[in-house]
């Protein structure tokens, strides 16, 4: 990226139909692959931003808050959100950082339009909020914004408490912040695990809570084919099933197909998933073994073997 105020930016990827990025806008959000960060951005650096705002309210007010600071004085930012997922609350958001807010609505979205001032307020406080931190009653660095940032999740729970120690190359599969890979790697007989996530907040929180030289780290799409992986041994994953705040029982197949694509013969994968998911059609078809270790609490964990 240049210096220059030629530089466009877009957040994730708002309707068309509702705000239009500039052509060639330059893409700032941590859950598509190969994105520029936004938080690097230097000060004054865009000519404008269009942001599709996170529906989380510590998320929403950092992404914000540095899109605002990366702005140069004057700039058009333009913030939609659908209203039951931060757009209500977005005009009063911005108010807070000092912006004077022209506010539309439309297809069940609140539409934000300024120009950036020159004075700012609140910038720091809430980019503090939202940053990457290390979590003492976690024991691990985390961040605002991403899957189970502030708890140990239940499902990953489970399966860890049934997964046996396995061995030779293996594959985390949609990593988040490591906590399932961490406890792979203690079985002495993995050579090689490979921790991967489209979110890049998590593949950089999972490298600082995963000090080992097994350890390979990727930001990429885990349930599609653009990272090579081939011949893999295992695979553990506690896959998501929401897609943009909507549940999506497609996503999680996807990465069962994807970890059957990956792994070798007789190679196994190891999955949990809530109790309510449809799984079971899809791991019967591909999977020559298929086995409930566990059932409780709202989730249930497979074996499933190649």
């Amino acid at each position: 990226m240049s210096d220059g105020n030629d530089i466009h930016g877009v957040y994730g990827a708002p309707p068309a139909e509702l705000a239009m990025a500039f052509a060639g806008a330059v893409q700032f959000s941590p859950l598509i692959p190969g994105s520029e960060a936004l938080e690097a951005a230097a000060p004054g650096s865009l000519a404008s931003m269009v942001m599709a705002a996170p529906a989380g309210t510590v998320e929403r007010r950092y992404a914000v808050a540095c899109a605002l600071r990366a702005l140069a004085p004057g700039a058009p930012l333009t913030v939609l959100a659908p209203k039951d997922r931060g757009g209500a609350r977005l005009r009063k958001e911005l108010e807070g950082f000092g912006c004077t807010v022209e506010e539309t609505s439309r297809r069940h979205h609140r539409i934000c339009a300024l120009a950036r001032p020159d004075q700012l307020t609140g910038l720091d406080e809430a980019m503090a909020a939202g940053a990457p931190r290390l979590a003492a009653d976690l024991g691990q660095w985390t961040q605002p914004g991403v899957f189970s940032w502030d708890r140990i999740d239940p499902g990953s729970a489970l399966l860890l408490k049934h997964l046996p120690p396995l061995a030779g190359e293996g594959v985390d599969l949609g990593c988040g912040l490591g906590l399932l890979g961490r406890a792979v790697l203690a079985a002495p007989k993995v050579k090689r695990l490979t921790f991967i996530d489209h979110d890049r907040r998590a593949v950089e929180a999972a490298r600082r809570n995963v000090q080992d030289e097994r350890a390979v780290f990727a930001w990429a799409d885990a349930a599609g084919p653009g990272y090579p992986l081939e011949d893999i041994d295992f695979v553990v994953m506690n896959p998501p099933f929401h897609e943009s705040g909507s549940e999506d029982r497609g996503l999680g197949q996807r990465f069962i197909q994807r970890a059957h694509q990956i792994l070798r013969r007789s190679g196994t994968l190891w999955l949990v998933a809530n109790r309510h998911l449809p799984y079971e059609p899809i791991l019967g078809p591909l999977f020559s073994k298929v086995e409930r270790r566990a059932d409780s609490g709202g989730y249930k964990v497979f074996e499933a073997r190649k």
